[in-house]
């Protein structure tokens, strides 16, 4: 099997409801996604060699990660805290991504493999990493 991976970065905030720690307050991260993409068979319209062009799979990412979620403030849309506090930051116009379960970094990492499966890409993984020493994947 061919595989390729590609890298995208963006900034966010959120918090984890619920949690214990320190990260039950508002913080940020620069948040690095790492898409992979596997060919058996190969995709339509690609050669045997390729498995996507790196400029088209950035595209995807762009349109489909950083367009809503860059500095933007990723909250669960099931936490009523949360949702008071995306609320507050769009009446003041600021830029909030809702999604139905805690922005923990595992979930971010399935939530994206959906999205790019979702436009009939082979991914394989989809790995988000919130620090250097820190990263979830999401595998098939």
């Amino acid at each position: 099997m061919l595989i390729v991976t590609k890298t995208l970065s963006f900034d966010a905030a959120h918090l984890l409801t619920g949690h214990a720690g320190l990260c039950r307050n508002l913080h940020g991260h620069t948040y690095k996604v790492t898409v992979e993409l596997g060919n058996v068979p190969p995709m339509a319209g690609q050669p045997e060699d390729m498995v996507m062009d790196f400029k088209d799979l950035k595209t995807v990412m762009e349109e489909d990660i950083a367009a809503c979620c860059d500095h933007t403030f990723l909250y669960d849309s099931e936490s009523e805290v949360e949702c008071d506090i995306a609320a507050t930051l769009r009446r003041h116009g600021l830029r909030t991504y809702a999604m139905p379960y805690r922005t923990t970094s595992e979930n971010l990492a399935r939530h994206f493999f959906e999205k790019v499966r979702a436009r009939g890409l082979p991914v394989t993984a989809v790995s988000v990493r919130e620090t250097d020493s820190s990263c979830a994947t999401y595998r098939a």
